[in-house]
């Protein structure tokens, strides 16, 4: 789940967002391939929160689809939640239809200035999972556009003080534990992979598989 926050009034960057809410409009599961093999898991994409209460995805859509209430293909309606009435709502998901852990993705250069309603709508979604025992996690992104340390060499985003104080930030904001932070680097104008990159990314979602998988033995708890 994408966090988007407007940074001024430019024309340009209005009609990027507008577009940006046009192409997620639906809610998607991508599978991962290893080789010739389908890994068993899948990751859900959803349309991004925005401040607004009429912008964006609505906070009861997102737990819909959490608890697997929502099918795939549902378009996201930026006014109106998905009740138990439509079609596209599942009444008794299958286990296979559930998630079993959220991940928010937020770029860290921006994270301190995010309107307060967006954090409100955080915090209503994340009481709601947690009542579930599902684990939250955030994908911190951009880390090299939050700190020119970082930015010079990635290998010192761990020792990089400004990285540490947008982790703590985060976590007090959102209520999510510094181990289910991670702060990756977007790959923007590299044209060969990076293997610097690539180990934050994959450590990110190894660690992602691991709380989902130790959610899903715990389900009959639940």
């Amino acid at each position: 789940m994408q966090i988007r926050q407007r940074m001024g009034g430019d024309f340009a960057q209005e009609q990027l967002m507008t577009w940006l809410r046009r192409k997620y409009l639906s809610l998607k599961g991508f599978s991962i391939r290893s080789e010739k093999k389908i890994l068993p898991f899948i990751f859900k994409d959803t349309m991004g929160l925005a401040p607004e209460a009429l912008a964006g995805s609505q906070t009861e859509d997102i737990i819909n689809a959490v608890f697997g209430h929502v099918t795939d293909g549902y378009k996201f309606n930026e006014r109106q939640a998905l009740t138990y009435k439509d079609q596209q709502y599942t009444c008794d998901p299958k286990l296979s239809d559930q998630c079993f852990c959220l991940v928010y993705v937020i770029p860290s250069d921006i994270f301190q200035y995010i309107d307060d309603r967006l954090i409100d709508k955080l915090k209503i979604i994340r009481q709601r999972i947690s009542d579930k025992g599902i684990p939250k996690v955030i994908v911190m992104t951009k880390v090299d556009e939050a700190c020119p340390l970082v930015q010079n060499d990635l290998r010192k985003m761990y020792t990089s003080k400004k990285i540490k104080e947008k982790m703590e930030l985060c976590s007090a904001t959102l209520g999510v534990p510094l181990t289910n932070i991670f702060p990756v680097k977007n790959y923007h104008n590299e044209v060969n992979t990076d293997d610097d990159i690539d180990v934050l990314i994959l450590k990110a979602l190894e660690q992602i598989v691991q709380l989902a998988d130790d959610r899903l033995e715990d389900t009959d708890s639940y």
